[in-house]
């Protein structure tokens, strides 16, 4: 199984026609316009900053990896490897949940964790809670028509409306036929498919996307096969609705799809849409929340082909290929040769303080920082296999620096392992 990896890897990486990676190379079947720049970027027809080594996998590279494990569930915390990762973790360990899987062994998986059920609000990283609710529902009405899925994917187009007030994120919009690129935050009118709606919402984090997203994943939810509703019917449906059934067909999408996938609420939950106006319009159920742990497993779920069905979970795994710029902890410079699938969420604030300077990430009143990455790398013939989930609230300290110098470690500590330098 590695040879054969490794083998395809190599071929992909030498050919330079074919070093475009899914997602980009993936407009053709889904649509997402930001990936024809970058296939134009790796092709030498554009210019502008591509993808490092890791970002240029092709689309047969980039796939879950233990759908021949499908019973393999988290073994109990390894001492040495827990000792370890306190080790990285130093003086600060009490403020950081932590949990790492090593399964370049498949067969001989080790799970090192430390305060692995502690929960916090992890943010963005909540967005994955989104998806997976827009995917549950997509399964339901379409369970054996799996080109029903993709051609509903591909052919819906949403038109960003009040759900998506308000936000700074910016989204790319590649015009293809003037090959042009404009970066800005989401306005009324926008437009794409589900599948850029989803991308935007999981690569550039917009949580104008995200709103968009759940408020479709929503209307899947209620109305099955008829969805998509045309444009002049949504406004009235969730102005109509009265507030308890809208807050009951969130729980249903959302919340629902956490226990139907083996999770627990009780550790990981997503409460309420990313914009105020979304949550305006859908109360939601209360506060969000992850801890080190089910973000785990909700990761091994999709490794297993188990989140949701194998076609969702090699869909949600490939939508968190990293191709847009690494942040945080996926900037780390020792990955950039690694292929990393990475959503990252922060929430920071801060108050008076004598002698201390607030700064973005630097909170001292919080300071929450959460990533979640898998990590794959062929390292000197050895093929490396890892899944990283963290959370943290370290404060007065730049979490994304601490998340960066933690992903440099950590995959020191899995070469260090694995024999390989």
């Amino acid at each position: 199984m590695n040879y054969v990896f490794r083998f395809i890897i190599s071929v992909f990486l030498l050919c330079p026609m074919l070093s475009a990676a899914w997602p980009i190379d993936g407009y053709p079947d889904t649509g997402i316009r930001r990936l024809e720049e970058q296939r134009m970027i790796a092709a030498g027809e554009l210019k502008g900053t591509g993808q490092p080594a890791g970002g240029r996998w092709p689309t047969g590279a980039v796939d879950i990896r233990l759908t021949q494990r499908p019973d393999l569930r988290l073994p109990a915390a390894d001492a040495a490897l827990t000792e370890k990762l306190l080790e990285l973790l130093g003086d600060d360990a009490d403020r950081y949940g932590i949990a790492v899987l090593d399964l370049s062994d498949p067969n001989q998986p080790i799970y090192g964790e430390y305060r692995g059920d502690y929960r916090q609000n992890v943010g963005s990283v909540g967005k994955l809670l989104g998806a997976l609710g827009f995917f549950q529902g997509l399964s339901d009405t379409y369970t054996d028509d799996i080109a029903a899925r993709e051609t509903l994917l591909r052919n819906t187009v949403v038109t960003a409306d009040r759900f998506s007030h308000s936000d700074h994120h910016t989204i790319r919009l590649f015009d293809i036929a003037t090959r042009t690129l404009l970066r800005r935050p989401m306005q009324d009118g926008d437009t794409g498919n589900l599948w850029e709606y989803l991308d935007w919402t999981l690569s550039v984090s917009s949580n104008a996307a995200a709103a968009m997203t759940m408020r479709d994943a929503m209307l899947l939810r209620q109305f099955g096969p008829d969805y998509p509703l045309p444009e002049e019917k949504i406004t009235p449906f969730f102005d109509n609705t009265p507030a308890a059934e809208k807050t009951a067909l969130f729980k249903q999408t959302f919340w629902e799809p956490v226990t139907r996938n083996g999770l627990s609420l009780d550790q990981i939950r997503q409460g309420s849409f990313f914009t105020r106006e979304g949550k305006r319009l859908v109360a939601g159920g209360g506060l969000s929340y992850a801890s080190a742990r089910s973000l785990m497993q909700l990761l091994l779920q999709m490794e297993k082909g188990q989140l949701v069905d194998e076609w969702s979970s090699r869909a949600l795994k490939r939508l968190l290929y990293m191709t847009e710029r690494r942040i945080r902890y996926a900037s780390s410079p020792a990955l950039r040769d690694a292929a990393v699938y990475f959503k990252s969420g922060s929430l920071y604030s801060c108050q008076p303080e004598e002698g201390f300077t607030c700064g973005k990430y630097k909170g001292n009143k919080r300071n929450y920082m959460n990533s979640v990455a898998i990590v794959e790398a062929d390292v000197d013939g050895k093929r490396l296999h890892y899944i990283v989930t963290l959370v943290s609230n370290v404060l007065r300290e730049n979490s994304a620096v601490a998340h960066q110098t933690l992903g440099t470690r950590i995959h020191q500590l899995i070469k260090q392992r694995n024999g390989v330098n």
